[in-house]
């Protein structure tokens, strides 16, 4: 049974658009090339964000929503790169101080980009996102910091959920929007802000075959956690959570309509075509809603008009010299 209480609602997305005015890049969204009249796909291309990804949307929202007194206490995040540089742009921009904990595996870019914005980066060499959710809470005991959490939260939520008050705004008709799916927090807001709004669209979440803890979920009715040895192996590293929040979940349980997968080569296959025929470059969690439409047709809604939303583009050099290879 969901428990209603923790749900969003239009007046706490409204506020979120409010808050972020001024602050975030408004995405537009792009048409595909190459589609049928009946078939017609577009982009939002949360890539073109100004930290390469939609992280900065909740990020803001939750941090600027905080009292003086916490935001002089400092915060603290958990990540494994595009939330890390979210906080990070919107601590820097209210002159807050920033600690992240990442592990050392995630893309050197990513690391690079969170240190370049101000914020203190502790590495952890080993473990999963528990891991590095323990290590975020002893230094947030210790120093008494603000903790920032990277999905399973109510206030990160409603910022995410302004990406879809955008695609409504920009184009009502549409029938379908294709998702990513990491912890939950991006498709919680967006399936909220279309069903709330009272929209007939279709919310479809997309996952990694190996990484797809919510699909299962979403399948049994209860949250499922997939191993780490699992998880790791995609090469979307932003999809790499062993399971959901019991928040996105209820969100999800609540406004969307169906979780498919996508294989790694369905994801490098859709990196290189929006690469080279729309010449947008994604990360490979944010390629997996465009793996969706040209792969898996037979599993969605027919519609004329579908978005695919592009979580992020923050791509390391040497990823991106092998996809072009």
């Amino acid at each position: 049974m969901i428990s209603y209480t923790l749900m969003i609602t239009l007046n706490d997305i409204n506020a979120a658009q409010k808050r972020l005015n001024g602050v975030i890049i408004r995405t537009p969204l792009i048409q595909s090339l190459n589609c049928a009249p009946n078939r017609q796909l577009f982009f939002k291309p949360e890539n073109l964000q100004t930290v390469g990804a939609f992280k900065l949307r909740g990020a803001y929202n939750k941090i600027v929503s905080l009292s003086e007194a916490q935001k002089k206490q400092g915060i603290i995040a958990f990540s494994s790169g595009n939330h890390a540089q979210g906080v990070a742009y919107a601590a820097q921009k209210l002159n807050i101080k920033a600690t992240i904990v990442m592990p050392a595996i995630a893309p050197e870019i990513k690391i690079a980009n969170t240190k370049a914005m101000g914020a203190e980066v502790v590495l952890l060499k080993s473990g999963g996102e528990e891991e590095w959710r323990a290590a975020a809470e002893a230094l947030a005991t210790k120093h008494n910091y603000v903790m920032i959490p990277p999905f399973n939260d109510e206030t990160i939520i409603a910022g995410q959920a302004t990406v879809g008050m955008e695609i409504i705004e920009d184009l009502p008709e549409v029938g379908v929007v294709l998702v990513p799916i990491g912890g939950g927090g991006l498709i919680s807001g967006i399936a909220a802000a279309l069903k709330l709004s009272g929209k007939a669209t279709k919310i479809i979440g997309v996952e990694p075959e190996i990484a797809n803890d919510a699909q299962q979920s979403f399948r049994q009715g209860k949250i499922q956690k997939l191993p780490l040895s699992q998880t790791k192996q995609t090469i979307a590293d932003g999809m790499r959570a062993t399971q959901i929040g019991d928040i996105t979940f209820a969100h999800i349980q609540a406004f969307v309509d169906d979780i498919i997968t996508v294989s790694e080569e369905e994801i490098r296959k859709s990196m290189r075509v929006m690469l080279f025929n729309n010449r947008l470059v994604s990360e490979p969690s944010g390629a997996v809603s465009t793996a969706a439409f040209l792969f898996k047709q037979a599993s969605l809604p027919k519609h004329a008009l579908t978005v695919a939303v592009i979580s992020g583009g923050n791509i390391s050099p040497d990823f991106l010299a092998e996809l072009l290879q």
